[in-house]
């Protein structure tokens, strides 16, 4: 198959990926055969335009056309239903008068959609526009929307100078989003800005609340955002059997959302 053009190859690499979700480097390159560096190059060019996210440990996460970038906007209501547990446990956790940092991600935006008609009373400082459009029309919450960068695609402002704004403001808990979760190799994401902007939220905050469905809990990204050990509270809809879960330090609080019977 060494034969087979870069852009049939990479053609097929997708369709074998709609089958497998998640592929490594070194079984495409038996399957196709030609060299790893060579199935790296077509897994960067796929990552280029949007059809994959390349993972540490020679590994490739397909992502749907439901999902890929700009997919936030329009996937975050649909997935109000499959994260609102998780959204209203972090809610549970807040309590009035409280400065509040809220991440953008879909998780993140479900504990904002969570507050709504609560009656709360908190200052929510944010870089997401999904976040601060859910909450706009809450009387008891003032919003504070921070600026940088736009990343078009997770409608959120992205800052990693020294000039970001929340280098200005203290809060009291950081309800923080993230894409990969390792009981050894800490929380993980795949941009480089939006990994340092979570460190300086960290830094500013009292609290961090750590929102994760269990789908990204034993990943590891490219960039390093910090270590498990600086979160105060996990909230995932993940099983209280689950390895991934009960490798983490026991200095962490776990908080265990169920769906609504």
């Amino acid at each position: 198959m060494s034969a087979t053009t870069p852009q049939r190859r990479r053609a097929e690499i997708e369709s074998l990926m709609g089958d497998h979700a998640e592929v490594d480097i070194q079984s495409l390159a038996v399957h196709f055969g030609v060299s790893e560096m060579t199935i790296r190059r077509d897994l960067g060019v796929l990552e280029e335009d949007g059809v994959v996210r390349r993972l540490v440990g020679g590994r490739a996460l397909l992502l749907d056309a439901k999902s890929r970038e700009p997919a936030l906007s329009t996937r975050a209501t649909a997935e109000y239903e499959t994260k609102s547990h998780i959204g209203r446990a972090v809610a549970e956790l807040l309590s009035d008068d409280e400065v509040v940092f809220i991440d953008g991600g879909s998780t993140a935006l479900a504990a904002a959609h969570s507050l709504r008609g609560t009656g709360r009373t908190l200052t929510v400082l944010t870089r997401s526009l999904l976040v601060a459009e859910e909450l706009a029309e809450e009387p008891g919450i003032e919003i504070f929307l921070l600026g940088g960068r736009l990343k078009s695609s997770e409608r959120l402002t992205t800052s990693s100078t020294m000039a970001d704004d929340l280098r200005h403001y203290n809060v009291d808990t950081y309800v923080m989003g993230i894409s990969g979760v390792h009981p050894t190799r800490g929380l993980t994401d795949y941009d480089p800005d939006e990994s340092a902007g979570k460190r300086l939220a960290i830094e500013r905050a009292d609290r961090v609340v750590l929102v994760a469905d269990h789908s990204k809990l034993g990943r590891v990204l490219m960039s390093r955002v910090a270590g498990v050990e600086d979160v105060s509270v996990l909230v995932t809809d993940a099983s209280a059997d689950d390895g991934v879960l009960n490798s983490m330090p026991s200095s962490l609080s776990v908080v265990l959302a169920e769906p609504q019977s």
